[in-house]
């Protein structure tokens, strides 16, 4: 179960004491990543240094309401300062006007901004139909995004299977699917990667653990 876990601390009170605990339990854990806000990314760089913990920045986090330039800036800032992973919301609103190139335009550009770096597309399921994750999931097998990611855990709702199931209807082969947004425990944890989902973020990875071991 670890290795699928990206611990997540994206509280806007978030201190650096609590990044340090963050990344303190990945170590100890083993976990794929942890998921950080950008300003703590060089923070959390620094204490994973030593580690086979990858450090994933959220990007256009939580509403993917910046403009396009900004989250490359934001995505390159992220890597230069240590980031493994980027998370990037989507411009939600231009996929509900059907502006597909550019939604599909955005994540080009960012991913071609981070020189091979994991990127992982969030889609935030809860305000979508079931056309429109259709939609997402075509757009990120085009534009050959590493994840398609349910949710930013700060939306009406987290992931759901159903949402896990109409991804992998229409996903290629190498799209991989990360479930996130209200998974606490081992049991539903272990439902998502059941069903095909490859990578789990959670603010609640210590407790995820603690079920599997019991």
């Amino acid at each position: 179960m670890n290795t699928y876990i990206d611990s997540a601390n994206l509280n806007a009170y978030a201190t650096k004491e609590d990044i340090q605990k963050l990344c303190e339990e990945a170590k100890a854990y083993h976990f794929a990543s942890v998921c950080v806000n950008p300003c703590y990314v060089e923070y959390a760089a620094e204490l994973l240094q030593d580690s086979t913990v990858s450090v994933t920045a959220v990007i256009g986090f939580p509403l993917g309401a910046s403009t396009t330039m900004v989250k490359s800036y934001e995505a390159i800032a992220a890597i230069e300062a240590g980031a493994d992973e980027i998370d990037m919301v989507i411009n939600i609103g231009a996929l509900k006007e059907k502006n597909y190139e550019y939604v599909k335009n955005e994540i080009e550009e960012v991913r071609d901004s981070i020189d091979g770096h994991i990127l992982k597309v969030i889609i935030e399921t809860c305000y979508l139909t079931e056309e429109e994750i259709i939609k997402m999931t075509e757009i990120c097998n085009e534009t050959f995004a590493h994840f398609i990611k349910t949710s930013t855990g700060f939306g009406t709702r987290g992931a759901s299977l159903e949402d896990v199931e109409i991804i992998n209807k229409h996903k290629s082969d190498v799209l991989e699917i990360k479930a996130s947004g209200g998974i606490k425990n081992y049991e539903e944890a272990a439902d998502f990667i059941e069903h095909g989902v490859s990578r789990i973020g959670t603010s609640h990875a210590k407790e995820i653990m603690e079920g599997e071991i019991k």
